[in-house]
């Protein structure tokens, strides 16, 4: 469960002005240039688990993360995984696999769900027995619900309320939220009946915006999400349980992952950039130079957090400045020819694993047009698509969105 937790541990420190710096750094036991570590979560400070999304593999640490064993292997893309208890356990995939392991992660099993979505992209295990999960980012929008610790599965549709689903984060068995994309804009739900009825509290008001990932703290008072843009990223804060709101332009445009430490301190990472650290409750910005494609910050508490990114990453308030990491970010490769365009627009874009893609099409103030593509790679290839391009001469933004990148290119039309 992302449990909530109140950080009051700077504040006697912070009043006599001696904070020790604390930063993060790549855990070299985890493998790295094999893809994305999409999900990291810990039950407590010894146990944890890691998803690598593009090797559908799950990882376990019984020591804090000083090392880690292979547990799993399969095919597909691995988003998220989630524990009840050190026992049963849950892998979400983009690959209409759903996976539950009753032995701790040893051995897995399929689940049958009908109807059977085709990702699971958030998951949260709440209580003793009830699980929630939430997909997908490349639509349709829909939530999966269990309360007997994922024996049997109830299904519910959430098109009346959005078009996409990322994030599912619960209180309690009955209070909750859900984030993902509606038609206008990055939008966060809240239940209070178990997922029966939603109302929206956040709206970001972009068409092309999700709100990727969400974070309660403070005795469920204080909230924070990332709100993932091709045009300017932003993250949005609250600090009245959700009744009003304040969004913060960030430097990364796709920003995924959000953790904050208390209400001032905290830390961003995307698909593209690094982490990068705001002192003032989202006002400003530093990078820290490591940490690259990030889609998780799971705090285990107020001292030790893990991030899920290219590599594993660990924020420990012990490590000194020379203990930071520096990387040079993966990318999308996406090839247009000829450019600019004329009445068709061609692209090439090269995979490097099984993948899911959404092409969109904003104008130049992001502004949605039209769904070009969803396309499900089955494996590694460069791919060329072609389509009509019948808009007026002008400056367009083409929108790729992949697994685990997601790119805003400027077009043009002569």
């Amino acid at each position: 469960m992302k449990k909530t937790i109140l950080f009051l541990f700077l504040s006697c420190f912070a009043a006599a002005g001696i904070v020790a710096q604390a930063n993060w750094v790549q855990i070299p036991e985890v493998p790295s240039g094999i893809g994305r570590y999409d999900d990291v979560f810990f039950l407590n400070e010894n146990l944890g688990w890691a998803a690598n999304g593009d090797n559908a593999t799950a990882y376990k640490t019984t020591d804090g993360g000083q090392t880690w064993n292979s547990q799993f292997e399969s095919i597909g893309y691995f988003r998220n995984i989630e524990f009840l208890d050190e026992n049963i356990g849950f892998i979400g995939t983009l690959d209409g696999v759903f996976l539950k392991t009753t032995d701790g992660g040893d051995n897995w099993e399929n689940v049958a769900l009908a109807p059977n979505p085709p990702a699971i992209c958030g998951l949260d295990a709440v209580g003793n027995s009830t699980v929630y999960g939430c997909g997908a980012w490349f639509e349709p929008a829909y939530i999966i619900k269990s309360s007997d610790s994922g024996e049997t599965w109830e299904f519910i549709d959430m098109s009346a309320y959005a078009v996409a689903l990322v994030e599912i984060l619960f209180i309690d068995e009955q209070t909750g939220f859900v984030s993902g994309r509606a038609t206008d804009g990055g939008v966060i739900l809240k239940t209070t009946d178990g997922g029966s009825t939603w109302t929206e509290i956040f709206n970001s008001g972009g068409s092309s915006e999700y709100v990727w990932k969400m974070q309660l703290m403070e005795n469920n008072t204080v909230m924070f999400g990332s709100i993932q843009s091709n045009t300017q990223g932003k993250i949005t804060k609250s600090l009245d349980s959700g009744e009003t709101w304040e969004m913060f332009n960030v430097p990364i445009d796709f920003i995924q992952a959000i953790g904050f430490q208390n209400t001032d301190r905290g830390w961003i990472g995307g698909t593209e950039l690094g982490i990068h650290q705001t002192n003032d409750g989202g006002e400003t910005w530093v990078d820290t130079g490591s940490g690259t494609n990030l889609n998780r910050i799971f705090f285990v508490n107020e001292e030790l957090a893990f991030a899920s990114g290219d590599g594993i990453y660990k924020f420990d308030g012990t490590l000194g400045l020379s203990d930071i990491a520096t990387e040079t970010p993966s990318g999308l490769q996406v090839t247009i020819a000829p450019m600019p365009i004329k009445d068709r627009l061609n692209l090439d874009i090269e995979f490097t694993n099984v993948d899911n893609l959404v092409i969109e099409l904003y104008d130049i103030n992001g502004k949605f047009l039209t769904k070009f593509a969803r396309d499900r790679i089955m494996n590694p290839q460069t791919k060329r698509y072609s389509f009509d391009f019948n808009y007026p001469k002008g400056t367009y933004l083409l929108d790729v969105h992949t697994n685990n990148h997601r790119k805003a290119i400027i077009i043009t039309k002569e």
